[in-house]
């Protein structure tokens, strides 16, 4: 199998320069606070992006343009493999199970078993990454899918933002909310003019905030959170007909079988070959609109004092919905614990701290962005939080971290299994939830995970079981429940 996955890790100095006067020295202006920007794509997977595949049927320059001005890394994962959890852990810094928002919001799908309890609303005292900026008076403003609660009460402004610009409690672009305008977004007002695209919309609005707060001089964060590139599948007509003509190069089959997990008459197929034109002008266009935000901050003259973190939710759509997009050599997508469902691309531009086109191997989660831009922005974490402040990785450093963990107690409407998941250094521990068993992989030699390990290493295998039931102690982890007259699911060992 070619490997597709080359890390190398350099060490990134800040210099700090000291100006002074013929005179006598003038006293130094206190150290400006970072803006931050955060971009948060929807369903786009690892492999989607031309900066992590160099075969890669979409075409993403802004993307990979950004991705040589800062550090790219390889084992970057989301906290879950569908989008609600995972963007709870961006917000709060911690593991979504520990207030049992295990799946997105609110997705009950039952399989041979119930699924586990589910929490559908982020409760309203979290600190969050925008709560925690105001304290050192930074302005903030939400743009996008926001999916963390089913009320208005837990909208964007109701955990920090001073802005939301389209973020409410519908997960995707359907019906009242679709890519092309009107778009009939309650949080998007005054609606955009007729076939205005969403994206584009998006991009303006956060521009527009970036141009706005750098004339004022005072820092902000921008969240950037794209519904792009979710279904429904809907591309722009010009960047449709580009693709379709470059699909025509595209030779080999589109579609293997994965295996049955939800009860189906047929096997579920999983595409193996990126060719589809939709989801590839989807994914440009989204692009499009990352360049359009990254302009703004330089022709603003605020590059170089803003860190700048692009990332995605959960793995690429593969087995399901139309499987608009192929994760090989990663094994699944969406939906699934495996690495298609939970390896996202990360990318970050910290200025005075990354190394321009440095690439990484640490292992980092959604967790992490909590830690690291509340820290950059000096502000004193004083709970009990998961992620880890990523600036040592982002020094060219060790990070100080042992395991990751990932707990998905539901049925996904992909097919993917319940279970759960941990990762320690290169081995990788599957635990399914209807039957207990467990399958380990070493991810250096076998990315897509296609060996399993558990019976020629069984110690270590013993050893990982054991470390992820006790994590589930410390999360108060819940699992499948009975149906009624049903037989009783698994439970993992005391």
């Amino acid at each position: 199998m070619n490997r597709f996955f080359q890390s190398a890790i350099a060490v990134s100095f800040c210099l700090i320069s000291t100006a002074t006067l013929l005179a006598k020295p003038a006293p130094q202006d206190p150290v400006k606070p970072p803006n931050v920007v955060v971009f948060l794509v929807d369903d786009l997977g690892y492999m989607d992006i031309g900066a992590n595949n160099p075969n890669c049927f979409y075409e993403t320059p802004n993307i990979d343009r950004f991705a040589t001005t800062g550090m790219r890394f390889t084992d970057g994962y989301a906290a879950n493999p569908v989008c609600s959890p995972t963007r709870y852990s961006l917000m709060t810094g911690k593991y979504p199970t520990r207030v049992k928002a295990t799946n997105f919001f609110s997705g009950k799908l039952a399989g041979k078993f119930k699924p586990a309890e589910l929490s559908s609303n982020m409760p309203l005292d979290e600190v969050t990454i925008p709560r925690a900026l105001k304290e050192k008076g930074y302005a903030t403003f939400f743009a996008g899918k926001w999916h963390l609660g089913e009320k208005e009460s837990h909208y964007p402004q109701n955990f920090g933002f001073d802005i939301n610009m389209g973020g409410y409690n519908r997960g995707g672009p359907y019906t009242g909310n679709r890519y092309f305008s009107p778009f009939e977004n309650p949080q998007l007002k005054p609606d955009s003019p007729a076939g205005d695209h969403l994206p584009d919309r998006l991009a303006r609005e956060t521009a527009s905030f970036i141009k706005t707060n750098g004339e004022q001089d005072k820092p902000f964060l921008a969240y950037l959170s794209f519904y792009s590139v979710h279904t429904p599948l809907m591309g722009r007509p010009d960047l449709e007909e580009k693709y379709k003509a470059k699909a025509k190069t595209i030779k080999g089959e589109e579609f293997a079988t994965e295996e049955q997990v939800l009860p189906r008459k047929k096997q579920r197929k999983v595409r193996i070959l990126q060719n589809n034109p939709v989801y590839a002008a989807m994914v440009e266009a989204m692009d499009e609109a990352v360049g359009k935000v990254l302009k703004q901050l330089e022709d603003s003259g605020l590059a170089d004092n803003t860190i700048v973190i692009f990332t995605s939710d959960n793995g690429g759509l593969s087995t399901s919905e139309g499987s608009p997009t192929s994760n090989l050599p990663l094994r699944g997508g969406k939906g699934w614990i495996y690495e298609g469902g939970i390896r996202e691309p990360w990318i970050v531009r910290y200025p005075g701290v990354t190394k321009a086109g440095s690439i990484s191997d640490a292992m980092i989660c959604s967790i992490d962005l909590f830690p690291t831009v509340v820290k950059a922005a000096n502000v004193d974490i004083k709970h009990e939080i998961d992620g880890l402040d990523l600036r040592p990785a982002l020094e060219g450093k060790p990070l100080d971290r042992d395991a990751l963990y990932w707990h998905y107690p539901h049925y996904s409407n992909q097919g993917g299994m319940p279970g759960g998941a941990i990762r320690l250094g290169d081995y990788k521990l599957v635990e399914r939830y209807e039957d207990g068993r467990v399958h380990l992989y070493n991810l250096k030699d076998d990315i897509g995970e296609l060996k399993d390990l558990s019976s020629e290493q069984p110690e270590l295998t013993k050893q990982l079981t054991a470390d992820l039931h006790a994590w589930y102690k410390t999360v108060d982890a819940k699992f499948l429940r009975q149906k009624q007259n049903g037989p009783k699911p698994w439970k993992p060992t005391e």
